[in-house]
C-alpha cells in the first residue's frame, strides 16, 4: 500500500514563514498531479497548489506570490513553502498525491493525514 506523511507544521507569528514536506512511500509505480489542501474549522477543504510531474503548477489567488509548491520525483516528495503568512492561513493541511500502485493500471487518489499550520501572534 501507500503513505503519505506531512511534516512541518507549526505556530508561526503572521509575517512568518513555513516549510511543509509530504513524503509517499509504498509500493509506487508513478505519481502524477501532487498538492496541497487545507482545512479551516467550520469551512471545507480547498484546494492551495498542485504541481503536476513535469512541473506545471497551480494555486489558489489568495497563496498566489506567498506560497510555492515544489517536488523533488526522486524523494517522491512535494513541499510547501509559505511566506507572509497570514491568520486566515491557519488550517490542517493535507497532501495529496494520484499514485498508481505497482500491481494496478489505473492512478488512484492518496491523501495524508494532515499537518497543523497555526498563524497568530
Amino acid at each position: 500500500q501507500v503513505q503519505l506523511v506531512e511534516s512541518g507544521g507549526a505556530l508561526v507569528q503572521p509575517g512568518g514563514s513555513l516549510r511543509l514536506s509530504c513524503a509517499a512511500s509504498g509500493s509506487i509505480f508513478s505519481i502524477g498531479i501532487m498538492g496541497w489542501y487545507r482545512q479551516a474549522p467550520g469551512k471545507q477543504r480547498e484546494l492551495v497548489a498542485a504541481i503536476t510531474n513535469g512541473g506545471s503548477t497551480n494555486y489558489q489567488n489568495s497563496v498566489k506570490g506567498r506560497f510555492t509548491i515544489s517536488r523533488d520525483n526522486a524523494k517522491n516528495t512535494v513541499y510547501l513553502q509559505m511566506s507572509s503568512l497570514k491568520p486566515e492561513d491557519t488550517a490542517v493541511y493535507y497532501c495529496n498525491a494520484e499514485i498508481r500502485l505497482r500491481s494496478s493500471f489505473i492512478p488512484s487518489p492518496y491523501w495524508g493525514r494532515g499537518t497543523q499550520v497555526t498563524v497568530s501572534s
